[in-house]
């Protein structure tokens, strides 16, 4: 059966893209730790990050660095944190998260009640910045 994320890149259920390239994709998570939560995601269903080939590694985590580097260009951190854990979804995936202070790279720090006008407002800001440094992998409105 299909994950969740792979039902989310084929389509099947809705997301806020804000990448797409031939091995992976980027979406805001819909319950975000910060403004502009992003989950980089291998196309290929691999269920624990350590099992990736070496080059989509590679890929995932470059994907990962630019999208972080739009992200502080868009939201103006002290930092971009990033995290793994995959205990909620198994397919890998990288989480990509703004943050001024620790304690806010959490779940415990999610927001459950994001509105879909926030969600899209931080998906909009990341593809301007994304677009700004000439990337053609942005995806999603105007996109």
């Amino acid at each position: 059966m299909p994950t969740l994320f792979t039902r989310i890149i084929n389509g099947e259920i809705p997301g806020r893209f804000v990448w797409k390239d031939d091995r992976c994709v980027a979406f805001l998570t819909i319950e975000p730790m910060r403004p502009g939560h992003t989950l980089v995601v291998p196309r290929e269903e691999v269920a624990h990050w350590i099992d990736l080939d070496a080059d989509l590694c590679a890929h995932v985590f470059e994907v990962a660095r630019v999208i972080g580097r739009a992200q502080s260009a868009a939201f103006s951190p002290r930092r971009i944190g990033v995290m793994i854990v995959g205990e909620e979804v198994p397919h890998t995936h990288v989480h990509v998260v703004p943050i001024n202070e620790v304690s806010e790279l959490s779940f415990g720090a999610i927001d459950r009640r994001a509105t879909a006008e926030s969600l899209d407002a931080a998906a909009d800001a990341i593809r301007e910045q994304l677009r700004a440094m000439g990337r053609p992998e942005v995806a999603g409105a105007a996109g």
